[in-house]
C-alpha cells in the first residue's frame, strides 16, 4: 500500500513523457531532438522539395543552340560604371574580371568560318578597346579595315561609342551588316554582331538612343542585353 503513492508519481511522469513525444513527433517542432523518429513517421511524398532550377546553356541561354550555330551572349556597358560583357560557346571573350574591357567600343573578332578553312572555327582572333571619346580614330579604322571573308565583328559599347566616329567608320560597320552605326551618337548604348562579307543586314543588333527623357541612369540610357545563335559560315560559300 505504501508503494501506491510512488508507483502513480512514476506512471504520471511517463504518462507525460509519452504525450510530449507524441505531440513534438505530430507538430515537427524545432525543439522536438527526435529527427530520425519523425522521419520514420513521414511519408515520402509528404516532403517538400525545391521547384528545379531551369537549365541554362552555353553563355546562360535558355535553350541550346542548333548544330553549326554558335552560342552568344553579351551586355553593353552600364554609364560609365560597369563594364561590358561578351560571351561566345561558354567562353569570356571580353570583360572588367578580364580587364580587357574599357571606355568606347569593345570588340573581338571572331573566325566564324566551318573547315576546311585554316582557322579554328569559332577561334577568338583579336579583342581590344578603342576610346571613342579621347582615343583616335585610326586605330579602330585599322583594325576593321583589314578583316577576312568570314570573320565575326561582336561590339558592345561602354560610356561613349561615337563622339570619335567618322564618316569611313559608320560606312564600315554598315558593310559588316549594322542599321545603326549611321546614326550611333554620344553616350548612346549599342551592340551588333556583323560580319565580313554579309549580303543583308545583321539581325543581332540593339540601338538605345541617349535621351534625357528616357535615360535610365542619370546623362545615360539602359544596358543593353543580346543573346542568340549564330549560324557558322561554310568557308566554300
Amino acid at each position: 500500500m505504501r508503494l501506491a503513492g510512488p508507483l502513480r508519481i512514476v506512471a504520471l511522469v511517463v504518462t507525460v513523457g509519452l504525450t510530449w513525444i507524441i505531440v513534438s513527433i505530430l507538430l515537427g517542432g524545432p525543439g522536438s531532438g527526435f529527427p530520425r523518429i519523425q522521419q520514420l513517421f513521414t511519408s515520402p511524398g509528404s516532403s517538400v522539395t525545391a521547384e528545379p532550377r531551369a537549365r541554362k546553356y552555353k553563355c546562360g541561354l535558355p535553350q541550346p543552340c542548333p548544330e553549326e550555330h554558335l552560342a552568344f551572349r553579351m551586355v553593353s556597358g552600364a554609364a560609365n560604371v560597369i563594364g561590358p560583357k561578351i560571351c561566345l560557346e561558354d567562353k569570356m571573350l571580353m570583360s572588367s574580371v578580364k580587364d580587357n574591357v574599357g571606355r568606347g567600343l569593345n570588340i573581338a573578332l571572331v573566325n566564324g568560318s566551318l573547315p576546311p578553312d585554316t582557322g579554328v572555327n569559332g577561334e577568338l582572333i583579336e579583342a581590344r578597346a578603342f576610346d571613342m571619346w579621347a582615343g583616335d580614330v585610326n586605330d579602330l579604322l585599322k583594325f576593321i579595315r583589314p578583316l577576312h571573308e568570314g570573320t565575326l565583328v561582336f561590339v558592345a559599347s561602354y560610356d561613349d561609342p561615337a563622339t570619335k566616329m567618322n564618316e569611313e567608320t559608320r560606312k564600315l560597320f554598315s558593310e559588316l551588316g549594322s542599321r545603326n552605326a549611321k546614326e550611333l551618337a554620344f553616350r548612346d548604348s549599342w551592340v551588333f554582331v556583323g560580319a565580313k562579307g554579309v549580303q543583308n543586314k545583321s539581325p543581332f543588333e540593339q540601338h538605345v538612343k541617349n535621351s534625357k527623357h528616357t535615360n535610365k541612369y542619370e546623362g545615360w540610357p539602359e544596358a543593353l542585353e543580346m543573346e542568340g545563335c549564330i549560324p557558322r559560315r561554310s568557308s566554300a560559300s
